[in-house]
């Protein structure tokens, strides 16, 4: 019987926790019982922890693979109705016994974790009964072909022969479940935008063969070699025959509507954010937050063009026209220091050693020294966003985190390209390595490796990581990056109106029912940004919801964090303490690490 990592990361959290000497003197004998109590209380919540992660892990196996817990590696995900009702069973049992603890009985750090857990669950049966992604969106499907192959050929997390026998008896399993992809996806429920995306990106799975797998196949022999190669050309003959069912059957049938409507829209943000902020809260803080930093643009700008021939008209108070030509004068500075298009990808790496190399200087934070690598976007994954970090597993220790760029289609033209390149010109790029990397989150998901809690691991809160990541752009911006360089700030600026439009965009079009052309006034001219980026972020919109609110909320409550530590330490607030001291939670939700740190109520 193969040990569970998870079984032992939990049990020694478990047993550390009831350690202990009891205290002697009767006035501690309450506060002893009371401990004894909280001990047991949170030694039962562990044991439930532990159930949950195993169960899950074995029902999610390419997840498995991703988070480190590798028992599965050899299995793939089942999305037949047998599997969903597996899920299900499964899910309901646990939450029943969720329920049944009294939340005050636990410590305040096993409070978080049960409402997390809670979260979690109740999220995952909504999905399966409510949401129904499995009956509608086919990215699910081709997010787990692709990924059941590439997360475990990315990393050197075992030898390389086991790896390859894993990778085999997936292969031989993928035909399976894109057979139950055919079955379950319902044509008059799909978008015709999530199927047009997906048969371009279902080429990647084989991509992903040819790219990682068949350059080390001789590293398998005898037996072994004969059932990889088979299994490659059996993915190679379904991959083809499911193209052609995308093609002819999934995309001309595709009528399904991508707006996911105002009920789902807000009981699915609910569970992807845990914020305290509603969505109409959302809502008027960015649309405050835009009128607010276009104002300081337009200072910069003032500042930037000053005695610059053919300058346009600046007043101190400006019209809304006036502004708007003078934001996109000073854009034009910087819009012009742009890479070549093929030397994108080496640029990034320069700058994120810059990047590195000024947060060591200005001591912001603790930089690790776990590795980072910069490698083009893996096929199967193109077409979302431009650019991610692919940290490791919380179970992986050691092992390269992916800052990850998808390069420029071929098929553009000078003018898509040019358009592309004059959004991501040489200061985005800096703030994209920022994000991406250091201080952002490349280092944050170091962090959050160190922490000992398994659970926040796994369940790392996309709101904690992307609000980091946009808090760090003006944590360097408010350093001096880049010798305090105006057109940096400017650019930075642009950049977090990105982020603001981003909380705007989601509900305009799943909720208010925006057309195209609202959607590219708000990113084009709001927001200042390029046709290639916009036209890309209509696209994302269309294909994912509740994500894209996640930069903008996070980085409100990040701010508003750091605005409260400050009050409470006054004199004594040390920058870089309090941020390895946020970073020390292990990402969860930042409501909950305020609650922590400021010691407020577990809400």
């Amino acid at each position: 019987m193969r040990h569970s990592l998870l079984a032992a990361a939990l049990l020694t959290a478990t047993l550390a926790a009831c350690q202990g000497q009891a205290p002697t003197t009767p006035a501690a004998e309450g506060a002893a019982a009371t401990t004894a109590s909280t001990q047991q209380a949170d030694a039962t919540f562990d044991a439930i922890t532990k159930r949950w992660l195993d169960e899950w892990m074995r029902l999610n196996p390419v997840s498995a693979t991703q988070m480190g817990d590798h028992r599965f590696d050899a299995q793939l995900d089942d999305l037949s109705a047998a599997g969903r009702q597996a899920q299900l069973d499964f899910n309901k049992k646990l939450l029943a016994d969720i329920d049944a603890i009294d939340a005050k009985t636990l410590s305040r750090e096993k409070q978080v974790d049960l409402l997390i857990l809670r979260n979690q669950v109740r999220g995952d049966i909504w999905n399966v009964e409510t949401y129904q992604s499995w009956a509608w969106d086919p990215q699910v499907y081709n997010s787990l072909a692709g990924g059941a192959l590439y997360n475990l050929m990315a990393r050197e997390f075992a030898p390389m022969p086991g790896r390859l026998k894993s990778a085999t008896a997936r292969m031989q399993k993928i035909p399976a479940l894109l057979t139950q992809m055919r079955e379950n996806l319902d044509p008059a429920r799909v978008p015709r935008i999530h199927a047009e995306t997906v048969a371009k990106q279902n080429a990647g799975v084989v991509g992903v063969v040819d790219q990682f797998i068949v350059p080390v196949a001789d590293q398998l022999q005898g037996e072994d070699r004969k059932q990889l190669d088979a299994a490659i050309e059996g993915l190679r003959k379904a991959v083809a025959e499911h193209q052609k069912w995308l093609d002819e059957t999934l995309v001309p049938n595709a009528k399904g509507d991508f707006r996911i409507g105002q009920k789902l829209y807000d009981e699915k943000l609910q569970f992807a954010l845990m914020s305290s902020l509603s969505r109409a809260e959302i809502k008027q803080r960015a649309e405050s937050e835009l009128a607010r930093v276009r104002k300081d643009m337009y200072a910069i700008a003032q500042q930037v063009l000053k005695d610059k021939p053919n300058a346009p008209a600046m007043p101190e108070q400006p019209s809304d026209e006036e502004q708007q030509k003078a934001i996109e004068a000073a854009l034009e500075l910087a819009y012009a220091e742009r890479p070549k298009r093929e030397d994108v990808v080496d640029f990034a790496k320069q700058t994120l050693a810059e990047a590195t190399k000024f947060t060591r200087e200005k001591q912001l934070v603790t930089v690790p020294d776990t590795p980072v690598k910069i490698i083009l976007m893996p096929e199967f994954q193109r077409g979302v966003s431009v650019a991610y970090a692919d940290s490791p597993g919380p179970l992986d220790k050691g092992l390269d985190t992916y800052y990850a760029i998808s390069p420029i289609p071929d098929d553009w033209t000078d003018a898509q390209v040019e358009s592309f390149l004059r959004e991501y010109n040489n200061r985005m790029i800096h703030l994209l390595s920022i994000h991406e990397g250091v201080p952002g989150h490349y280092l944050e998901g170091a962090h959050s490796a160190e922490n000992k809690n398994v659970l926040r691991g796994v369940l790392r809160s996309g709101l904690f990581a992307e609000g980091w990541g946009v808090y760090t752009e003006k944590l360097m911006a408010d350093a001096g990056y880049l010798n305090n360089d105006p057109l940096f700030r400017l650019v930075q600026l642009k950049f977090y109106l990105r982020t603001i439009g981003n909380a705007i965009l989601d509900q305009g079009v799943h909720v208010d029912n925006w057309s195209r052309e609202q959607a590219m006034d708000l990113m084009t001219r709001q927001t200042f940004q390029q046709e290639r980026e916009a036209a890309g972020k209509w696209v994302r919109a269309q294909l994912t919801s509740a994500q894209l609110p996640t930069y903008f909320v996070g980085v409100q409550e990040h701010l508003d964090l750091r605005r409260a530590w400050e009050a409470k330490q006054g004199a004594n607030f040390d920058a870089k303490e309090f941020h390895d001291k946020v970073l020390s939670f292990g990402a969860p939700p930042v409501r909950f690490v305020r609650q922590l740190m400021l010691e407020e109520s577990i809400q």
